[in-house]
């Protein structure tokens, strides 16, 4: 690729410093940032240059929590709680095919990416019966054909309800099973290097869907292969309840007994957090993947971010399966963010710019990927996301950051992933949106006329 000049573009770096520039450059080469910095860009003979005016750069989004297979089932169970929508749906899911997962991948990517999101992780733990190995390649090859990065969590689930789990019997794995296709996913996919499109992660469900033995072992093969270990946690008090009835203890003492609270870890909602669940986290280093609209969606709570952040806790966004939060938009979230906050604490809870972090170098540390991507700096991937905010919907605010975060969500002049446009003048240049929405359609149809058969 030929050299990139974005000029004339307010940036907000979200470096170390906070750096902001009311008119400035950026500079890529490689796939990296080059140069940014305030002022005109030097002259690059050939290079394509693109005018930033009335527009706002920032690092790529990052979502730290998503189920990309769920857009196949969106409007479903609106009025339920978390386990009465898991009960609703678990039967719609068993009828998954990779046809229906890899449209469900690519329609989200998609609208992830349409909305600034650059690098997703996303969290697959229903496999029926003979399925694992064929969902996974269609979720490599989404990601590929759409240009985000991913983090693909291989999820797993072994307590079915005659053990006491939430999961219908058959769609849990065998411990061994489950292990094994994890190890295999990894050793076929998972790239380590800083410029990585696809890594592995190792992700049980969730305390109320896997034994205690899965939880231990997966911690040992992540750590015999260097991998981060995701799960979901605190999402509920109908989990809070679970774990002191089945273990006798909170979900989050439970899962520091099997060496779950450690850097290499981020757990997906954390709403029911105690103060002193707080401070371990914080002290552990585990990573929490905020998720507001998917909690205000299903009526589970208000996480308590500020509190999160000054315990010292690494906090990301998410966006959570498309099931339990249709609207699916990841810029959304750093205003909900914002929202969530201010609904705990009061007005001066959250800043614009802290859920900026949230959405950038927030996700980027959660992944462990902060070197590399989330911010806007020299030798870093070039994820960028050029927002157009001179339009009628952002008229008159002053400040840039406040009008991307607490306007209407901003369409995008340009979408860079390691410097290759994914998205150009609020249009995906990597698939045809009407196809992938026919593609979409036609799964949800069959997987609903399957389970009315």
């Amino acid at each position: 690729m030929s050299p990139m000049v974005i000029e004339n573009a307010a940036i907000a770096t979200v470096d170390a410093q906070r750096r902001e520039y009311d008119s400035g450059h950026i500079v890529i080469s490689g796939g990296r940032i080059t140069a940014v910095g305030p002022g005109p860009a030097p002259d690059l003979p050939g290079a394509h240059r693109i005018d930033g005016a009335g527009c706002l750069a920032t690092p790529g989004l990052v979502n730290t929590h998503h189920h990309l297979y769920q857009w196949a089932t969106r409007g479903y169970a609106t009025e339920h709680t978390l386990f009465e929508w898991l009960v609703d749906l678990y039967p719609v899911w068993a009828h998954l095919r990779p046809e229906h997962v890899g449209a469900s991948n690519r329609a989200g990517l998609a609208w992830l990416a349409l909305s600034g999101c650059t690098t997703a992780a996303d969290h697959h733990y229903v496999y029926p019966a003979g399925q694992a190995a064929d969902l996974i390649d269609v979720q490599v090859a989404a990601a590929a054909d759409i240009g985000v990065r991913l983090h693909l969590a291989r999820g797993s689930m072994d307590r079915g309800a005659s053990d006491g789990g939430l999961p219908p019997d058959h769609l849990v794995e065998d411990i061994d099973a489950a292990l094994m296709a994890t190890a295999e996913a990894v050793d076929r996919y998972h790239d380590p290097s800083p410029e990585s499109m696809l890594r592995i992660a190792v992700a049980p469900c969730s305390p109320f869907s896997v034994s205690t033995d899965l939880l231990r072992e997966s911690a040992v093969l992540a750590r015999e292969k260097d991998l981060r270990l995701h799960t979901h946690l605190c999402e509920t008090l109908d989990e809070a309840e679970f774990c002191q009835s089945v273990h006798g203890c909170d979900p989050v003492e439970y899962m520091d007994s099997l060496g779950w609270l450690a850097p290499d870890v981020w757990l997906a909602h954390a709403v029911h957090l105690s103060a002193d669940a707080q401070k371990r986290l914080g002290h552990t280093g585990t990573g929490v993947a905020h998720c507001p609209s998917s909690n205000a969606r299903l009526g589970t709570g208000l996480a308590d971010v500020p509190a999160m952040l000054a315990a010292g806790v690494p906090v990301g966004l998410g966006v959570d399966g498309a099931a339990s939060q249709e609207a699916g938009h990841l810029g959304e979230e750093l205003r909900q963010a914002v929202y969530t906050a201010r609904q705990l604490a009061g007005p001066h809870a959250m800043n614009v710019r802290t859920a900026l972090e949230l959405g950038t170098i927030g996700g980027a540390r959660v992944l462990g990927r902060e070197t590399e991507i989330g911010s806007l700096e020299t030798g870093k991937q070039a994820d960028i996301a050029l927002w157009q905010l001179d339009g009628l919907g952002h008229a008159g605010i002053a400040d840039p950051v406040a009008a991307l975060v607490l306007g209407p969500p901003a369409p995008l002049k340009l979408l860079t992933v390691a410097g290759r446009s994914v998205v150009e003048d609020g249009t995906l240049t990597t698939a045809d949106t009407g196809e992938l929405a026919r593609n979409l359609r036609s799964a949800s149809a069959q997987l609903r006329e399957a389970v009315d058969a």
